[in-house]
Parts: structure tokens; C-alpha cells; sequence
């Protein structure tokens, strides 16, 4: 497939590398320009771009980046073509983002991304930590597996999501519709414990919506106390045994 992925953070460093590694024809933006792109992330034959040549002509479009920048992405994608599936990795985090009105009232993030797009979308890597996602992927097959969750309306894009996240090394686990995907938001059993595709429903059976905020919150103080900065990612080990603690 064609793919562009907007963003390379940490999230979106993975995704290059794997899905252009797993055959598929990858291009990749970022907000400074193709220029300041990495060498290293193109060592697959992913394709350096700007972010209007990275979600023309695709398949899939893939975004990478921080929440509140959905907004000004918007208009990038009025124009692609219907049947091009996109999907989000990103995650509200209100000290970072700045309060959304909509989802502090219980819109799902998903549900909001949707709506800032004006088209369907997928939810699938958000409830991954970076350091895990990078060090841990697995062949299909592999036991202990790590599984994440992917939500979507349509199945197109279920299907698509599904399959690219087993190409990163994942399995992936349907979690059910947008408007349910408040079960893989942070703070939830699912959301960055490194679950298997087995232990999966039953934490999402688990998720109790009212807490998420207060668990997810705990989770950032935690960090920041340790690293001492909210956008610093903390090791994989460690960042696993503290959502375990908080939010299992």
C-alpha cells in the first residue's frame, strides 16, 4: 500500500521504519520540512516529503502527531480521496493540549478527531508506549505478543488498521466503535500496559469511564516527577509497571 505518515516523534519513527520495512510504499512528513527529516528513518525506502505530498496519492494516511495539532491538519486532508483510510495515534492530555470543551463533557477523543476531519477515521497505536512499541514488536505468531486495541466505524478502515498494525509487530485486538473507544483512552487498563492479545477484552470489560481523567492525570505527575519533563519518554520497563499500577 501506499502510505503517508505525518509526524515523527517517537510513535511515528516506528511506524516509518516498519511499514516501510514490510514492503509498503512510505512517505513521511513532518511540520519543519522534508530537509530536516533523519537519514536514518529512510533506511527501509521510506521517502522524505512535505506533508501535502505525503497525503496525495495514498492509501492510507497516518497521523502522528500531538492532539491539539489535529485541528490545523484538517485542512491538509479535505481534499484526498473519500476511500483513503486514516487513522490517528494521538492522545488528549489537557496539560499538554489545552482543555477541549467537547471531551471534557465525554465526547471520545476519537469521536472529536472524527469530527475536526469531517470523515471516519481509525484509532490504533495510541495505547502503546513509544519505548515499547520501538524495542518490543514481535512476528506474527510470537508468544506473549504484545496486542493493542483499534477502534473504527467503517470496516475498511478496521481492516486496514488491523492489518498495518500486525505489520508493526503488534496484534491487533477490535475494540469497537469511536464511540466506544473511550475504553483505549489514557488512563485504561489497555492504555500502555503491554497486554497480549488474550488478556485484552477482559480489560476493556474492566475500563470505568469516570476515572480515566484522574488515572491518566496521575500518570503525568508521576513522569514529570521523575524525568522532570512531561514530553520526556521514560523507559519501557518502567513506564509498564507504572500504568499497571495506576490504571489496571
Amino acid at each position: 500500500m501506499k502510505i503517508g505518515i505525518l509526524g515523527t516523534g517517537n510513535i511515528g519513527r516506528t511506524l516509518v521504519k516498519t511499514l516501510s520495512k514490510a514492503g509498503h510504499e512510505v512517505k513521511v512528513a513532518n511540520s519543519r520540512g522534508p530537509e530536516t527529516i533523519d537519514a536514518d528513518l529512510l533506511v527501509n525506502g521510506a521517502h522524505a516529503a512535505t506533508s501535502a505530498e505525503a497525503v496525495t496519492g495514498v492509501d492510507v494516511v497516518i497521523m502522528s502527531t500531538q492532539f491539539s495539532a489535529i485541528p490545523k491538519i484538517a485542512p491538509l486532508l479535505a481534499n484526498i480521496a473519500s476511500d483513503t483510510v486514516v487513522i490517528d495515534t494521538s492522545n488528549y492530555y489537557p496539560k499538554r493540549d489545552g482543555v477541549i470543551a467537547a471531551i471534557e463533557a465525554g465526547q471520545t477523543e476519537s469521536a472529536w478527531v472524527a469530527e475536526q476531519l469531517g470523515r471516519p477515521i481509525a484509532k490504533a497505536w495510541n495505547a502503546i508506549t513509544s519505548a515499547s512499541f520501538a524495542e518490543k514488536g514481535a512476528p506474527t505468531g510470537t508468544e506473549g505478543r504484545i496486542a493493542i486495541p483499534v477502534a473504527a466505524d467503517g470496516i475498511r478502515e478496521r481492516e486496514v488498521a488491523m492489518r498495518l498494525v500486525d505489520e508493526t509487530g503488534l496484534d491487533p485486538v477490535y475494540s469497537g466503535s469511536l464511540a466506544d473507544s473511550w475504553r483505549q483512552q489514557p488512563g485504561s487498563p489497555v492504555y500502555c500496559t503491554d497486554l497480549t492479545r488474550d488478556e485484552i477484552p477482559k480489560a476493556l470489560d474492566a475500563t470505568e469511564r469516570a476515572r480515566l481523567p484522574k488515572r491518566r492525570d496521575l500518570a503525568i505527575d508521576a513522569i514529570m516527577e521523575r524525568a522532570g519533563d512531561s514530553n520526556t519518554n521514560p523507559d519501557s520497563d518502567y513506564a509498564v509497571r507504572l500504568t499497571r499500577a495506576l490504571f489496571m
